[in-house]
């Protein structure tokens, strides 16, 4: 528990170090109030800049592995940004984006504690790897919380080692104070060798290759359906990189990008814990926020956010479901979130198997 705990505290506590584009863009979107996309050259992105990846040279596209079932994504990409060739799209850090950041991680840090105090979770993790990947069908589900809180549904893997502490995880979040909206987005977050880490392409380390899919961008939520995506985050057989790559709707997949191996230290072999779940940050006052929906998981599926098909890729790259391994259970707050653990034959004409529901209303008593 500690160690997660301890990876938890990194993502709301990572600072943001490069707030501006040094290159000029080729074209740009507006999808959004404050929402831009600049088109940087592949080559000049600003993920490349980290100094670990001074003689990196950019994977196009993974060493694909070969994935046992397909499923898609009921979230598509309305191809709301198209770069031209050569160029990827990077979201702009406003000076108010960067502003917000520092607000929040000023806030939330708290150093002199091992944990992170107001940070509650509830999930799945297994610790049997190595591991090559994992991925999950995650549930986006519109939530309103107060803008000094933040909820989280993520997937992860992460190893550590006398203090040392390597991580990659990715999602979705509702973060007011980090993105200046309550709106959902997806994310993606590392922690490398060097004791450092950071979301998206906020600062170097993320290598971004798809010209239409950033790793980070709100999420249009259906009102009338469930919205799903199938994030996986997979090591490459060949190099040695961390992928992130959207499983459907796009042909073949949506490759989106990588952290290069040479940001970790910890990841030469694999991972050697995997998981899934929901993550809440308390206000300073103390008051927790929702999470997964709102709802406890007391009923049927439908009754709170789902995880479900969740598959990890072994030491060999064998794909299985996470429930062939030992796994355990991680609610840390039963008076104010809760998880059940099931199997369902179909869901929305897809096969499922096993999975879990998660989510509570969180409120005042959730304890630090």
């Amino acid at each position: 528990m500690a160690l997660v705990m301890n990876l938890l505290l990194l993502l709301f506590s990572v600072a943001l170090v490069r707030s501006d584009q040094t290159t000029t863009p080729l074209k740009s979107f507006k999808i959004g109030e404050n929402v831009t996309y600049d088109c940087i050259d592949i080559y000049k992105q600003p993920g490349l800049d980290h100094h670990l990846l001074r003689n990196h040279t950019i994977q196009m596209k993974p060493s694909r592995t070969q994935l046992n079932s397909q499923t898609s994504n009921s979230i598509t990409h309305k191809n709301k940004i198209k770069c031209p060739d050569g160029t990827v799209p990077v979201l702009r850090n406003t000076k108010e984006f960067v502003t917000n950041d520092n607000l929040f991680v000023e806030k939330y840090v708290h150093p002199q504690s091992a944990d992170s105090p107001g940070t509650h979770i509830a999930g799945v993790r297994s610790h049997a790897g190595p591991y090559r990947g994992i991925q999950a069908w995650v549930e986006a589900v519109d939530l309103k919380i107060e803008k000094d809180q933040a909820s989280y549904s993520q997937i992860y893997l992460g190893s550590g080692v006398n203090k040392q502490t390597n991580y990659i995880s990715t999602g979705f979040m509702i973060n007011p104070g980090f993105f200046g909206d309550g709106r959902v987005w997806s994310y993606g977050f590392w922690k490398g060798k060097d004791g450092k880490g950071c979301y998206n392409t906020a600062c170097s380390g993320f290598v971004q290759v798809s010209q239409t899919i950033p790793i980070v961008q709100p999420i249009d939520i259906s009102p009338v359906e469930s919205s799903l995506l199938r994030p996986f985050i997979h090591q490459d057989k060949i190099t040695g990189n961390w992928w992130l790559t959207h499983l459907g709707p796009d042909e073949p997949y949506g490759d989106i990008g990588y952290w290069p191996k040479e940001l970790f230290n910890l990841f030469d072999n694999g991972a050697s814990m995997v998981g899934v779940g929901g993550v809440v940050k308390a206000s300073p006052s103390g008051a927790s926020p929702p999470m997964g929906n709102g709802k406890f998981p007391v009923g049927g599926r439908r009754d709170s956010a789902i995880f479900a098909n969740i598959d990890v890729l072994n030491s060999d790259y064998k794909q299985s479901k996470i429930n062939s391994f030992p796994i355990e259970i991680l609610v840390d707050s039963p008076k104010c979130y809760g998880l059940r653990v099931g199997k369902v034959k179909w869901y929305r004409r897809t096969r499922l198997g096993y999975f879990f529901n998660y989510g509570g209303p969180g409120g005042n008593s959730c304890g630090v």
